[in-house]
């Protein structure tokens, strides 16, 4: 007998080679119907799997992300399997799950999948669920996996079976398709009631712009039809939404093939926005003891090399910049994080001059290939709300809640009132890929793990997730359609201090080493506003947006009147402007709802005569007359209450 431990911590026995389903169906036989997948010890694991030894067992439904990782995988080798019978001539790259569905890589030789194409792909995959299909894994040694792909001419799987271990390798057959995979999977097809193909895009084989451009067949399934026609509402929301749209619409952001792919020119009322983003962040900045720093966009190489980033990026994602001088190498600034600890070194610190920090609103360059980029969420040259606060060991924790609080005031201002946090740690099995000791790992590890304890915040824990030199604590908010979104992070560093070799004088009068916290609550400029549109469909809030009332003229008569109303608004520091085109005044309205502007202020003879102003709210409709002096105080007073909320 085998003993089982579940997720409330009770234990059953069972007999040894039990299966994941069995133990489900020893539960319920609801809970049978509805399993898709269990984790054992962590490892997700096909259902039909025998168990031969004591563990920790979860089983996963649809709602589980297991779950649906599971269910998607399957679907994955389903769009394959009706992939090969509509087009026999195809090769197979990978398959995976992702965060909402699946794609498969391949490669169709001359033929082009097209959007056209999609329905009968999905009619195939429906076909073949009809037929109940088993999914049958196998381990297969190194040189029968090889010899069975190169007879079906499968030269993509081939070679990721040579990088593969001996002994390591499995294969799924389903009817007569046939591939290469670790799993986990469904036992059957069948639970799948709906599927969409969403997008068909190109796609380097392995991510290497040098090789073959294969094409990546997008798609989503559901073990329920309705499902599926939710997803697809969300889907054509998401679409009203898209920061790439409105930003065009709002002319906040382009971007220009002269300057380069992935560069964004940001216009001047995306560049008000973005200023008025800054100034709050600073304004909360200023009180929690930051100080403002500005560093060069290129540095010498050695730098680099010194913070580690160049030996674990490598020189591919380093193209130095030369110059007259021989032997002398400049890099593109990938992050802002040495130049801190080289202000850090300009004076000699004491234990009394800590915590520092540093706040600075630093542009970076990364590489990004061409086929990731994505408006504003993936680009190549991104303003980073970079801080890095150097303190000592024993306000590491506190100053740690301080970087989570100004994280809320921000999600509070700007109505993020969904979020999830991720503690991301080592993977305690690979630890190779992670520079710095293990005695400073565990108290970097074990101070996230603390501060949001502390702070009440209920948090994932993911291993395997943190960045090459600490751990980290991320934040996911939802937007207004329930999308997940990363924004804010964490991240503590014991390392960066060594390799600067960065020092205090502490108490004792020795030389003691600071620990260092890396924060972007926004993560990026560009990100953050690219999410923010997404989330209030460029409906912003009153205190950010560009324009917050536009003044419509019932006719030309009125302009002069309407010209009084502006200059006095913005003597409040209220963003104004006034709509005096030759229209009627059903017409401007319209034109002006779509521009999402929060304020219409109609202005006509009555007004005019009683130095008013007639109000319509964005959404609401018509708010009533009213003194233009009055409604500038009622809109300073609604600016001030959302900026003020902490």
């Amino acid at each position: 007998m085998i003993k089982v431990t579940f997720p409330d911590g009770s234990v059953r026995e069972y007999a040894k080679g039990t299966t994941g389903l069995q133990i489900a169906e020893s539960i319920s036989s609801r809970l049978a119907q509805d399993v898709l997948a269990v984790s054992v010890n962590d490892e997700i694991r096909d259902l039909n799997r025998a168990i031969e030894e004591d563990c920790t067992v979860k089983l996963h439904k649809f709602d589980d992300a297991e779950g649906k990782h599971a269910f998607w995988h399957t679907s994955a080798h389903l769009l394959a399997e009706a992939l090969q019978a509509l087009y026999p001539n195809i090769k197979f790259g990978i398959g995976p799950a992702i965060e909402n569905g699946f794609y498969y890589d391949v490669d169709t030789d001359d033929v082009v999948i097209k959007e056209s194409d999609f329905a009968a792909i999905e009619k195939k995959m429906m076909e073949i669920v009809a037929e109940k299909r088993d999914m049958i894994r196998e381990e297969i040694s190194k040189a029968d996996a090889l010899k069975m792909f190169e007879e079906k001419g499968e030269t993509y799987k081939t070679e990721l079976i040579s990088d593969l271990e001996d002994g390591t390798i499995t294969i799924y057959r389903q009817g007569s398709f046939v591939d290469l995979c670790k799993g986990p999977h469904l036992m059957n097809v069948s639970p799948i009631k709906a599927v969409k193909i969403t997008s068909a895009a190109g796609a380097y084989w392995r991510g290497d712009e040098t090789r073959k451009q294969l094409t990546r067949i997008y798609g989503i399934s559901f073990p329920k039809k309705k499902m599926l026609d939710e997803y697809l509402a969300l889907l054509e929301e998401a679409k009203k939404r898209d920061h790439r749209k409105i930003g065009k619409e709002l002319e906040l952001f382009t971007f220009s093939q002269a300057v380069g792919p992935g560069l964004p020119l940001w216009l001047p009322k995306g560049t008000a926005l973005r200023d008025r983003l800054e100034d709050f962040l600073k304004n909360v900045q200023k009180r929690y003891g930051y100080q403002q720093v500005r560093t060069p966009h290129i540095g010498q190489k050695q730098l680099w090399v010194t913070s580690g980033h160049y030996a674990k990026y490598g020189k591919d994602s380093f193209q130095p910049i030369l110059t007259p001088q021989e032997g002398e190498e400049f890099l593109l600034k990938p992050m802002n994080c040495p130049f801190h600890c080289e202000i850090y070194k300009t004076l000699p610190r004491s234990y009394k001059d800590l915590p520092l920090r540093y706040a600075e609103f630093g542009t970076v360059y990364r590489y990004e290939q061409s086929g990731e980029l994505h408006g504003l969420t993936r680009v190549r040259g991104f303003t980073q709300d970079d801080a890095h606060i150097f303190c000592r060991p024993d306000q590491l924790k506190d100053e740690f809640k301080k970087v989570m609080d100004i994280i809320f005031i921000i999600f509070k201002a700007l109505n993020f009132k969904s979020f999830e946090a991720q503690i991301s740690l080592r993977d305690p099995n690979n630890k190779e890929k992670y520079i710095g000791s293990e005695e400073n790992w565990i108290k970097s590890e074990e101070a996230i793990i603390e501060a949001c304890k502390d702070k009440g915040l209920d948090a994932k824990v993911e291993l395997g997730e943190a960045a090459f030199y600490g751990p980290k604590l991320d934040f996911m908010v939802k937007d207004a359609i329930g999308r997940r979104w990363q924004l804010g992070t964490i991240q503590v560093d014991y390392n960066l201090p060594e390799r600067f070799d960065l020092e205090y004088t502490g108490t004792d009068n020795q030389k003691h080493r600071p620990v260092m916290i890396h924060r972007a609550p926004f993560g990026s400029m560009e990100r953050f506003v690219a999410v923010l549109i997404e989330h209030t469909g460029g409906k912003f809030p009153l205190w950010l947006t560009p324009e917050q009332c536009v003044i419509l003229p019932i006719s030309e008569k009125y302009n002069d009147y309407a010209k009084k109303v502006a200059e006095y608004l913005e003597t409040k520091d209220i963003r104004a402007i006034i709509d005096d085109r030759n229209e009627k005044i059903g017409r401007k309205i319209r034109d002006n709802e779509v521009k999402r502007i929060p304020y219409m202020l109609i202005v006509g003879e009555k007004e005019a005569e009683n130095e008013e102003i007639s109000v319509r709210k964005q959404g609401e409709g018509d708010q009533g007359s009213m003194k233009f002096t009055t409604f500038a105080e009622n809109l300073q007073k609604e600016v001030a209450e959302m900026m003020n909320q902490w």
